[in-house]
């Protein structure tokens, strides 16, 4: 009769046992059936929801991003990158849409760099589009929490429909269209309010003739 293993070995061996059974449980088994299920069942969604133009990926539709004009000298970082008046603007990015960075700049209701900064972006924002400063809305001149939203008001798309309309040589009510066709309604029904996909709404805008 062999001699048992010592209390320390086998309490080593117990451990290792339920180590490698766990690991192929929670470590493989596990992600693959849900990666399985996510990509047959929400694939888009699961790799990303990408945006695709000329079927080259341009962007995530849950990501926002920059539509700025070319840099006069890309390799001089001083330069302030202007908006591309033919594209529909974002609201601003704290970390300039920075996927690996997300993150709002923590400046509070007293902080005057905060009132400066949303000064000069309604001034910058009013002579931009056309319109009377007091009548920019709230979320052209503030980032949100993560600095990544996709999305603008309604109003701030509207106010932006007579710019695009004739960088663009298109038809203000076509446009007004688009943006209906982009809004998206409320969470749940009810948390927050209607909001326009700027990247959703701009791919939709570049293949319009």
């Amino acid at each position: 009769m062999s001699k048992p293993l010592p209390t320390t070995v086998r309490t080593h061996v117990t451990a290792l046992r339920a180590l490698v059974v766990l690991t192929v449980i929670l470590g493989i088994a596990y992600p693959l059936l849900v990666t399985g299920i996510s990509q047959v069942a929400f694939s888009d969604k699961a790799n990303g929801s990408m945006v695709k133009a000329d079927g080259k990926e341009v962007g995530s539709s849950l990501l926002g991003q920059n539509f700025d004009l070319p840099k006069a000298n890309p390799d001089d970082p001083k330069e302030e990158p202007k908006p591309d008046p033919k594209w529909f603007q974002p609201r601003p990015s704290a970390n300039n849409y920075a996927g690996d960075n997300s993150g709002a700049s923590n400046q509070g209701p007293n902080s005057d760099d905060l009132l400066k900064a949303v000064n000069d972006r309604r001034a910058a924002v009013a002579a931009f589009d056309g319109v009377d400063p007091a009548s920019v809305p709230a979320d052209a001149l503030t980032a949100s929490g993560s600095g990544l939203d996709p999305h603008i008001s309604v109003a701030y798309a509207k106010e932006q429909v007579n710019r695009v309309a004739r960088e663009r040589n298109l038809p203000a009510d076509k446009l007004d269209q688009l943006i209906a066709r982009y809004t998206e309604g409320r969470s749940l029904g009810f948390l927050g309010q209607e909001g326009v996909n700027v990247v959703l709404l701009n791919r939709a805008l570049d293949e319009q003739k």
